[in-house]
C-alpha cells in the first residue's frame, strides 16, 4: 500500500487560490475513480475536483471556507501500491468533515450515540414537564434527535437524558413523547440560551465581499421616482392574454429592459464601467443588462447580453432562462459576468422605496418596487391608478444628480406611456 496526494489543480487561468465550499468524501471513506472529492469556489466558478484514482481517505486537506493555494495538498488517499509521497512522513491530523454547505452547524458537535440510547427504553410513565437540567445548560443530543426534535416542536431543553452526562438518545425522546409533554410545552416557557455560529463561507462570503468593497469604494447617490404604470399593465395583460404558446409570459422585466436600452441610447454615460484606479471611463455600445437573481445558494447576476438587439418577447424568454439556470446551478461563468447596468427587483415584496447596491464597476443599478392601486387626482377627481415607485443609485464620482434624475425621468416617461418604448426614432 501506497499514500497518494492529490493536490489542487490549476481550476482556471490566472486562478492562484480556491475556497472549499464542500466535501464530498470523509476520512476513512473509500473512493473510486473519478468520484467526487471536493467542490471549489474561485472568483470565477465553483468547480468540483473528482479523484483521479481509486482509495481511502486518509486525511482531508482543509476545512470547509478555508482558502487553499494552487497545488495545495487536497486529499491524502491511501492507494494499492507504490503512491507519489516522495518524503515519509506521519500525515497530519484530518480535518474533521464538514456538513454540506445548506445544512447548519450542529449545536453540540457529533458523537457517536451511547449505548443506553442503543438498548430498549427503561421504564419511564411519565416524562417531566419542568426543566430537568439547571437554565442555561445547553442539551447534548446528536443531530438526528435534534432533527426529530424540531420536526415534532420538542424543545429539548425540556427532556430528561437517560446518556453520560444526560445525553439524550431516540429512546428519551420517544419516551418524552409517550409520556404526552407535548401539552406541557404550548404552556412551559423557558429562557432559550442557544447560540448558534454559522461560518460564512463559498457564495454568501463572495457576495459579502462584493457588497462591501462596492459600498467602501463607490459614492452612492439614490434617487426614487414615482411611475404610473396602469398604461403598461394593461398593454401587458392585452398581450398576455393572446395565450400564444410560442412567445413568454411578459412580466414588468422586459418593459423595462426595453425602457432601459432606450434610455441609454440618450444617456451613454449610464451603459459603462468605471475603472477608479486607472480613472477611466469604459462606455459600451452594447447594453448587457445584469439581472438580479435570488437562488438557493444567495443572490447571483445573470447577464443578458446585447439588449438593444433583442425583442420584447427574447427578453422575456432570455430573463427566464438564465434565471432558471442560476437557481438550479447550470449557469456558467461567461452569463454571471459581463453586465454594464443592472436591475435589481423583489417582486411582489418590493417594498415602498430601496437603495440598491451598484454592481462595481457599473455605475448604475435601477431597481422597481411594489406595484400597488391607490387614488392619484386627476384634474378634478381622484380616479384608481397603479403606480410603483422606481429606485435607483448611480456612482456620484462619475454621475451627477442632475444627469441621474433625468435619465431616470425617461424612463419614467417611457413606462407611462408604453407605446413610445417600440416606436423606433
Amino acid at each position: 500500500m501506497g499514500t497518494r496526494i492529490i493536490k489542487l489543480p490549476d481550476v482556471g487561468e490566472g486562478v492562484a487560490e480556491a475556497e472549499i465550499v464542500e466535501w464530498h468524501v470523509e476520512v476513512g471513506q473509500s473512493v473510486l475513480e473519478d468520484q467526487l472529492l471536493a467542490a471549489v469556489m474561485t472568483d470565477k466558478a465553483t468547480v468540483e475536483i473528482p479523484s483521479p484514482v481509486a482509495g481511502t481517505v486518509v486525511a482531508l486537506g482543509a476545512e470547509v471556507g478555508s482558502v487553499l493555494a494552487v497545488g495545495a495538498e487536497l486529499v491524502r488517499l491511501e492507494v494499492a501500491g507504490e503512491g507519489n509521497e516522495e518524503v515519509a512522513a506521519a500525515p497530519r491530523e484530518a480535518a474533521a468533515p464538514s456538513a454540506p454547505v445548506e445544512r447548519p452547524l450542529a449545536a453540540v458537535p457529533p458523537a457517536p450515540e451511547s449505548a443506553a440510547s442503543s438498548q430498549p427504553a427503561p421504564p419511564v410513565t411519565r416524562a417531566p414537564l419542568g426543566p430537568p437540567r439547571p437554565p442555561g445548560e445547553k442539551p447534548i443530543a446528536s443531530p438526528a434527535v435534534r432533527r426529530r426534535a424540531r420536526e415534532a416542536g420538542v424543545d429539548l431543553r425540556q427532556v430528561r437524558g437517560t446518556g453520560p452526562a444526560g445525553r439524550i438518545g431516540h429512546a428519551d425522546l420517544d419516551a418524552f413523547l409517550r409520556g404526552g409533554a407535548k401539552a406541557g410545552i404550548a404552556t412551559t416557557r423557558v429562557a432559550n440560551t442557544d447560540v448558534e455560529t454559522v461560518k460564512i463561507i463559498g457564495l454568501r462570503r463572495r457576495i459579502a465581499q462584493k457588497m462591501a468593497e462596492s459600498k467602501r469604494r463607490v459614492a452612492h447617490f439614490s434617487y426614487v421616482e414615482e411611475v404610473d404604470v396602469t398604461a403598461l399593465e394593461a398593454l401587458r395583460a392585452t398581450l398576455n392574454a393572446e395565450n400564444r404558446q410560442d412567445r413568454p409570459h411578459l412580466t414588468l422585466m422586459p418593459f423595462l429592459m426595453q425602457a432601459l436600452v432606450k434610455a441609454i441610447a440618450d444617456f451613454p454615460e449610464m451603459n459603462a464601467l468605471y475603472d477608479d484606479e486607472a480613472e477611466t471611463l469604459e462606455r459600451h455600445g452594447g447594453v448587457h443588462i445584469g439581472i438580479a437573481t435570488q437562488t438557493p445558494a444567495g443572490l447571483m447576476v445573470p447577464v443578458v447580453r446585447h439588449c438593444e438587439s433583442l425583442s420584447l418577447w427574447d427578453c422575456a424568454a432570455e430573463v427566464q432562462r438564465l434565471a432558471e439556470a442560476a437557481r438550479e446551478g447550470r449557469a456558467t461563468r461567461a452569463e454571471l459576468t459581463g453586465s454594464t447596468i443592472t436591475i435589481t427587483s423583489l417582486g411582489a415584496l418590493g417594498g415602498i422605496v430601496t437603495t440598491p447596491v451598484i454592481n462595481r464597476p457599473e455605475v448604475a443599478i435601477i431597481g422597481p418596487n411594489k406595484q400597488v392601486v391607490r387614488p392619484v387626482w386627476q384634474g378634478e377627481q381622484f380616479v384608481p391608478r397603479t403606480m410603483m415607485n422606481l429606485s435607483s443609485s448611480f456612482d456620484h464620482r462619475v454621475i451627477d444628480g442632475y444627469v441621474a434624475a433625468r435619465f431616470v425621468q425617461r424612463i419614467k416617461g417611457l413606462l407611462e406611456a408604453p407605446a413610445t418604448i417600440f416606436i423606433e426614432a
